[in-house]
């Protein structure tokens, strides 16, 4: 993706309706609302079409809804593409990040059993959210294959590095292999480079497991509009649990 500066970045937010267009019935000045706009987030005012809108629940905290539409709606994209349902061992690489929680919780929600890879002081969290902890580097398939004798069904690369290359050594199936961060890689090895795919329906059934608190969203650190280059440098470290967010102030 090529940027041209200057650029406002963001793909997510949460916030209340200020104006509406004419044709539009579902939502009215005032609602609380959640969505998408793709770089474009990071405002006080965002312009969008009401197809990437939903309601907010009441109940819904503002932080929470505005960190739930990228990395959650990546998640559940990636893993329906990899067919993850009841039964399935699924690897998930990266599983303490933003995606990667997500996509902890969904896999678990949805039947299966889940190994994700995290450094050691991620490991009770990743216990927390449902996972099986394994260390990331060296070895990692044999660590893996002790954690699962009967075999791996799917994986999914949010790290990068060796990851699809440990994948495809423990998948059986290269259509159950996918990766959000090298496609370059992806090619070469005849597996899947997943790009997400937002939808309203989509969101709202995140929405609603989190409401059922079948999802927990772990907000690790807040900034302010002001502070956004400081919040990337706090992601940039990879040592980020769940998500970082911006407030507007």
């Amino acid at each position: 993706m090529t940027i041209q500066l200057p650029q406002i970045l963001g793909n997510e937010f949460a916030g209340v309706v200020d104006q509406v267009g004419n044709d539009v019935s579902d939502f009215s000045v005032g609602s609380e609302v959640l969505g998408w706009a793709l770089m474009a987030s990071y405002a006080e005012y965002v312009v969008v079409s009401p197809e990437q809108l939903i309601h907010k629940p009441h109940d819904m905290p503002w932080k929470e809804a505005g960190a739930i539409t990228a990395s959650g709606q990546t998640a559940h994209t990636a893993l329906r593409e990899l067919g993850v349902s009841q039964g399935d061992t699924v690897l998930i690489h990266a599983a303490a990040g933003g995606v990667g929680t997500f996509a902890v919780q969904l896999a678990k929600a949805w039947g299966a059993t889940v190994i994700g890879t995290a450094s050691e002081r991620n490991h009770d969290y990743l216990r927390s959210i449902g996972a099986i902890p394994v260390t990331y580097g060296d070895a990692l398939a044999e660590r893996v294959r002790a954690l699962a004798p009967n075999g791996v069904d799917a994986a999914l690369d949010a790290a990068g590095g060796d990851a699809l290359r440990v994948s495809v050594d423990l998948v059986a199936r290269k259509e159950r292999i996918g990766t959000i961060v090298d496609f370059e890689l992806a090619a070469q090895l005849g597996v899947r480079a997943i790009r997400s795919q937002r939808s309203a329906h989509r969101l709202a059934e995140l929405v609603d497991l989190y409401m059922q608190r079948k999802l927990h969203i772990h907000i690790s650190r807040s900034f302010s509009l002001q502070q956004a280059a400081d919040a990337h440098r706090e992601v940039e470290s990879g040592h980020v649990r769940g998500k970082v967010v911006l407030l507007m102030d």
